[in-house]
């Protein structure tokens, strides 16, 4: 079988070795993914020192590079992030900035950014609503900055209306629906890397560049 890898960033705002109801749903994951002969790298991004910014390296003592290369040498991408006032967390908005710094670093032959060719997904977790809109939010950043997104590349558990209790405590590995998602997720991202690695996007983006220039002026 294919040899593929996924990295899955767990943007909580808790540091290690604190429990995180986003790793829970992360482990089912894992889980799933070894299942499918996919290896997988989780890195709570908290617990680096990532600094803010909108380039791939801020300088002495960001950490960013570093988890930007396991990225790189990844086939599947995974954010996975809690809500927090019903949108993604303060980590999670600082991944999609620095990720969004790295389309600069565009390939001398054919323009394609570090994340082309890759397969990304999105995981969330929280203890009331606006999942489908962090969802939303996470998978356009990553097609946006090159990523392949394919169908049903999201899972999610969220409580009731209100405060309440969060997905281990409330058993959310039981959910029905967060686990039919989860396993269409797996499925599906590894399928595509699976494809994507035999038959790489060949785009050439420079040249697209070229031609949208004449017809620009």
């Amino acid at each position: 079988m294919m040899s593929l890898k996924a990295v899955i960033l767990n943007c909580t705002l808790k540091k290690s070795p604190d429990v995180s109801n986003t790793e829970a749903l992360i482990d089912k994951a894992t889980e799933l993914y070894a299942e499918s002969g996919v290896t997988t790298k989780v890195i709570r991004v908290i617990d680096f020192k990532v600094a803010f910014g909108n380039t791939s390296d801020e300088g002495k003592g960001d950490d960013w590079p570093l988890i930007l290369e396991e990225i790189k040498a990844a086939q599947i991408f995974i954010i996975a992030t809690p809500i927090w006032l019903g949108d993604k967390s303060a980590v999670c908005k600082m991944v999609i900035e620095r990720i969004d710094g790295s389309t600069s670093e565009e390939d001398p032959i054919n323009g394609q950014p570090p994340l082309y060719n890759k397969v990304g997904g999105v995981l969330v977790t929280g203890n009331e609503d606006g999942a489908k809109k962090v969802c939303a939010d996470v998978l356009f950043s990553l097609d946006h900055s090159g990523c392949s997104i394919p169908p049903n590349s999201m899972a999610y558990w969220v409580g009731t209306a209100g405060p309440g209790p969060s997905y281990i405590e409330a058993n959310g590995d039981r959910h029905f629906f967060t686990n039919k998602n989860l396993r269409s997720l797996v499925a599906n991202t590894a399928y595509l890397a699976r494809v994507l690695k035999e038959n790489p996007i060949p785009t050439n983006l420079l040249a697209i560049g070229e031609e949208a220039k004449k017809e620009s002026r």
